[in-house]
């Protein structure tokens, strides 16, 4: 059974976590031939899922924490579902793009990665974001270097 981590204090998840450059995705989107479906795997707080709709037609956002989910940011073409990265319910050939930011560590990544594999279309792009140790203003800093 997977541990939920991130259940408690969701509501306040957002505030202390760091946004990814504009830069980085102009140059993913770049690189993706076709931009029909995305796949944010682990989403929490739907931080990526948001950056990545105003390009896709529809973003499928996951994770396995309900709190984070039912604090998630909302736009009308991400659907957002409980489940675990490594076993989905989605159709095999459907993503353009699979995507996980800052979480993969928390995956079993041969069973994530065979996931991928199965529900990626033969031209779709799996993409791994994160950052390294990062300092915070505030009472938040404390807790991320205790980690």
């Amino acid at each position: 059974m997977v541990k939920d981590n991130f259940s408690d204090g969701s509501e306040h998840y957002a505030l202390y976590r760091p946004q990814y450059p504009d830069a980085f995705y102009s140059y993913l989107f770049s690189l993706l031939p076709k931009k029909g479906r995305a796949w944010d795997a682990g989403t929490g707080n739907g931080q990526n899922a948001y950056r990545l709709a105003p390009e896709f037609r529809e973003v499928y956002a996951t994770d396995i924490s309900t709190n984070q989910l039912k604090h998630a940011i909302q736009r009308d073409n991400i659907f957002y579902s409980q489940q675990a990265s490594e076993y989905t319910d989605f159709p095999s050939g459907y993503f353009d793009l699979c995507m996980v930011a800052q979480a993969i560590h928390w995956f079993d990544f041969e069973k994530y990665y065979q996931e991928v594999r199965r529900v990626a279309t033969p031209e779709g792009m799996i993409c791994v974001l994160g950052y390294g140790t990062l300092n915070v203003e505030g009472k938040g800093n404390p807790v991320i270097q205790s980690f």
